[in-house]
């Protein structure tokens, strides 16, 4: 009778309600919006910005369980200790053991960087600095400057800026340095809670971590005299270098060239050439070059002949060979848009492998026409020519053409190559053409690299007329 019952009361409520036709989706509850709020500091012990305190150890305690991601390379203690305090982090606490002894009426800062992140969703504690004193009085100064790579002008935000109290030049190669900070993205550096004082100003390249200058293929800068704090210093700007000369480098080992097969030794020795020709088209800009793998041992230039494309004998060309046997350049005044060809006998020439060609070889050709190029004008601004400024056009980082600037701040070029460009002003104090680093033992700045921050585009078959300002850095 009670089931009977139910089952009437279950029908009705279904006729009752024809609408539902399935179970209902079952959702999960929301967990909230993303947390994107760092970790924040609730105590420390001592507390921040204590005076006349010299602790042993300091712990701070955070709101939420943090982790610390690359400390030795992210904190900074300054001043510098002889030796390296323990830093480490438990749940929502940081705990800092002192190991070397505190200076009496010192301000010390630790600079945590980018170490302090919270576990869950990684957000990051941005310079978060803990202050202390051993003294009545924390110390308030600061000082800061900007630091440029002097070959591209741009900033190198891996290098660390050094304040050293020994002003003598071999201290920054055998001592630790009194304070350093760090340079952010746009090269810019700033000291806090300096002591008022005269101090040696340099920026390294420390991969080792020693912050000591021990290799002129480091990367360094140096102010041409100490910064007296005692005073108003202006800001300074540090140009660094790196000698980037083959010279001191281990040689790179190359694999030994594969044994010869056994049925490639009973084949013809053949002559390998290769030449500057692309896609068939020789550049207006340059002459004609053949290179070999190996140098020649024997070569007859009466057997190497420049044609016109309909084989009559072109008159006026010169060949020359370079000093090492592997390169043989074709010298003329190529024309515009005419098809050549260069013929190479069969027993033109022999390598020291002795390998030669097999049969007389034909290098077919045309030269590209004036209308694949543009034609550049650039007139420049705020340009010093007392420091003798040379252009140069980069494309991928390497120099594509270099110019000396003319005396009324204009380049000209006729025959320029279609594309993108960057464009770097060298200021050649030394006039070779080229930039050179300094030397810090001799008190010789670097050559400075200014870039021009707006891109250059040629079209082809167009009169590409720019005005470049050079900003100051």
């Amino acid at each position: 009778m009670k089931r009977l019952l139910l089952f009437i009361l279950v029908c009705g409520f279904i006729l009752r309600f024809p609408l539902i036709t399935g179970c209902a989706n079952i959702i999960p509850p929301s967990g909230g919006p993303r947390d994107s709020l760092p970790p924040v500091l609730v105590d420390a012990s001592p507390a921040e910005r204590s005076l006349k305190v010299t602790p042993k150890k300091i712990v701070l305690n955070f709101d939420e369980f943090i982790e610390l991601k690359d400390p030795r390379q992210n904190i900074i203690f300054s001043p510098v200790p002889k030796v390296t305090p323990t830093v480490t982090s438990h749940l929502r606490t940081i705990t800092i053991e002192i190991r070397d002894t505190l200076e009496p009426n010192t301000t010390y800062a630790i600079d945590f960087g980018k170490t302090i992140a919270d576990v869950n969703e990684s957000n990051i504690l941005r310079n978060f600095t803990y202050v202390f004193s051993t003294g009545t009085n924390l110390d308030s100064m600061t000082y800061g400057g900007r630091v440029i790579m002097a070959n591209t002008g741009k900033p190198d935000s891996t290098l660390i800026v050094m304040l050293h109290t020994q002003l003598d030049d071999s201290a920054v190669a055998k001592t630790k340095p009194r304070y350093i900070t760090r340079l952010d993205s746009s090269g810019n550096f700033t000291f806090r809670n300096l002591r008022p004082g005269v101090y040696a100003l340099y920026a390294l390249e420390d991969q080792s971590g020693t912050h000591e200058y021990t290799s002129k293929f480091q990367a360094f800068a140096f102010a041409d005299s100490p910064v007296d704090l005692r005073k108003q210093e202006a800001p300074l700007i540090l140009y660094a270098f790196a000698d980037t000369s083959q010279a001191g480098k281990k040689p790179t080992k190359t694999a030994p060239p594969p044994a010869p097969k056994k049925e490639d030794k009973d084949k013809p020795k053949r002559l390998i050439i290769m030449s500057n020709v692309s896609g068939g088209q020789l550049d207006l800009h340059q002459q004609l070059e053949l290179a070999f793998q190996n140098p020649l041992t024997h070569y007859d230039s009466s057997k190497i002949q420049l044609v016109t494309d309909s084989f009559q004998t072109v008159s006026g060309y010169r060949l020359a060979m370079d000093s090492t046997g592997k390169r043989i350049t074709v010298h003329y005044t190529w024309p515009q848009d005419t098809r050549f060809r260069l013929i190479l006998q069969k027993d033109f020439g022999q390598d020291s492998l002795e390998n030669k060609l097999l049969k007389t070889d034909t290098i077919t050709f045309s030269t590209k026409k004036e209308t694949d190029y543009g034609i550049l004008r650039l007139r420049f601004r705020n340009v010093d020519l007392s420091r003798n400024p040379v252009i140069f056009f980069m494309q991928g980082g390497k120099t594509y053409l270099s110019a000396p600037m003319s005396r009324n701040l204009r380049y000209n070029n006729k025959l320029f190559d279609p594309g993108e460009y960057e464009i770097n002003i060298l200021y050649d104090l030394n006039h070779n053409g080229v930039w050179d680093p300094g030397d810090f033992y001799k008190h010789l700045q670097p050559e400075i690299v200014v870039p021009v921050k707006k891109k250059l585009t040629v079209r082809a078959d167009w009169e590409n007329e720019v005005d470049v300002v050079l900003e100051a850095p």
